[in-house]
């Protein structure tokens, strides 16, 4: 493997994407935590998708559902052999969950643009307040992928084993149970803490200051180092996924795991649940 990641095909470069704005074979889609920054100026020719209303199911609390994926990426103009690029603000942190949620529905060709937004605009490349004409399409999603997404079920049944990695990827202050969830933002649980077995590597840790993901030997020592084995079964959560996302992405594609699932519904789920144990501290 070298100096490479395990699968370099799922990242591209700033310069790539520059590369490809004209090219009709690939989709641009920037997906960010504040959801108004596409409208300030975005990479030319990219489209915008809202992780509130276009990636979550309002009243399910949960993934959009098949047929309204489908309904967004028609709307988006793809077709099963797009090549998508995803970007964001924030590190890609709600990239992240777009191209994951893309996974779960089966499209082949995802990518996320090194660096994200805040990479692009460093390097003072053009940016465009411009919507694109979109020629809608047709759309056929696959059925959901379940061995990329966990469940409660799953995670009752593997606590206290010694079989699986179990990353809690938020902040020290959250795992830790000092506080619930980020200062500003609402969705919340009852009780704070983690999940019993969990170790906490905060997603951040595994980007640069200018938001590009570390090498693959520092992203091994950072997961090695916290006791994560490749060879086991691994479960990545946060607070409602997102920031689980990123980590999925990175164990996945960059270090390679070979079983990596993203519990999506993470701290806003397991904290409100009657039953579900919980621990307090700093310990695992």
């Amino acid at each position: 493997m070298g100096d490479e990641y395990a699968h370099p095909e799922v990242l591209v470069s700033t310069q790539w994407v520059a590369d490809h704005l004209n090219d009709p074979k690939v989709c641009l889609i920037e997906c960010d935590v504040e959801t108004s920054a596409y409208d300030q100026g975005h990479v030319p020719g990219a489209i915008s998708w809202n992780w509130q209303t276009d990636l979550q199911d309002q009243l399910r609390r949960g993934l959009a559902t098949k047929e309204k994926f489908e309904e967004l990426c028609s709307g988006s103009g793809l077709s099963p052999e797009t090549t998508v690029v995803v970007y964001g603000d924030n590190q890609n942190w709600f990239a992240a969950w777009a191209l994951w949620q893309l996974k779960v529905y089966g499209h082949r060709d995802v990518r996320l643009m090194n660096g994200g937004r805040k990479r692009w605009v460093e390097e003072g490349r053009d940016l465009s307040k411009d919507k694109p004409n979109i020629t809608p399409s047709a759309y056929e999603a696959r059925e959901p992928d379940t061995s990329i997404r966990a469940f409660r079920g799953e995670v009752f049944e593997l606590l206290g084993q010694e079989t699986y990695n179990l990353v809690d990827v938020r902040s020290p202050d959250e795992f830790s149970g000092k506080i619930i969830s980020p200062p500003g933002l609402p969705e919340t649980a009852q009780r704070a803490g983690h999940i019993p077995g969990a170790k906490n590597i905060p997603w951040s840790e595994a980007t640069n200051e200018d938001g590009t993901f570390k090498s693959i030997s520092e992203l091994e020592e950072l997961y090695g180092s916290a006791g994560l084995s490749k060879d086991k079964k691994t479960i990545a959560y946060c607070r409602i996924g997102e920031r689980s996302s990123h980590t999925w992405y990175v164990l996945k594609y960059l270090l390679g795991y070979e079983d990596v699932k993203n519990y999506d519904g993470s701290w806003t789920e397991w904290g409100n649940l009657i039953d579900a144990p919980i621990i307090k501290g700093t310990h695992s």
